[in-house]
This record gives C-alpha cells, structure tokens and sequence, in this order.
C-alpha cells in the first residue's frame, strides 16, 4: 500500500442494507471502499486485484467469513482483515477456523467511529499478515 492511494477495503456482507450502509461510511472516511452480498464475487475480485483490507460478515449463507477470510489470504498474502458478527455463537466457530491465523473479530453492533479506528489501528499494524 503506497501512501499516495487510498486502501482499498472490500465490504463482504450477504445484507445489501448492511453492505451498502458500511461502504458509504468507509467512503466518507477516506477509503476506497467497494460492497459485495456474495463472499464468491469478492473472491473473484481479488484474483483480479487485491485489496488492502477486507471487512467481512462471519454468518454468511453462502460461505461463512471465516472461510473467505482464509481463501482471501491464499490470494493476497499481505492482506488485513476483520470479521465482524452479530452471534455470540461464532465466537467458538472462530476460535476453530482461527488456529494459526490473526484475524480479528468485532461484534455487532459496532459504532462506526469504533469500527473506523479498529480498521485504521489494524492496517498500521501487522495484524493478519
């Protein structure tokens, strides 16, 4: 990531409301953010061009987070990413799909200035690469 560009954050989140809702925040914030419903189409967008951060639904029908943040990463190796979820139950779910990874979870809801300071902490650090 150069600093002359904005990141590049992919919002994965099989609610169009909540997709849509995020992308323009993360806009307003200074991101080049871009939506996806479908955890596939995101996936076939990075094999394209990576970004530099994902921000994504665990509870997903058609893959679960957890999976696509690990099929992300086969991808685009520097890639940062956060999970978020609205269910106390995916904390077990991620703690399995975790071993050896260091993604980060957020629970919903999450105020956008909290979620706007987790992502920025996280692409300064080397979390998830």
């Amino acid at each position: 990531m150069t600093k002359s560009k904005l990141p590049i954050i992919f919002v994965v989140d099989d609610d169009s409301v909540i997709a849509t809702t995020l992308t323009i925040i993360l806009q307003q914030n200074g991101f080049d953010a871009v939506a996806f419903t479908r955890p596939q189409a995101a996936l076939e967008s990075a094999q394209i061009s990576c970004p530099d951060f994902v921000l994504s639904d665990v509870m997903m029908p058609e893959m679960l987070g957890t999976e696509l943040a690990i099929e992300l990463k086969k991808i685009c190796s520097k890639l940062k990413i956060l999970l978020f979820s609205g269910q106390a139950a995916t904390t077990n779910l991620w703690a399995e799909a975790n071993s050896g990874s260091s993604f980060e979870i957020l629970s919903k809801p999450v105020h956008p200035t909290d979620l706007i300071a987790a992502i920025k902490r996280i692409l300064r650090s080397g979390a998830s690469e």
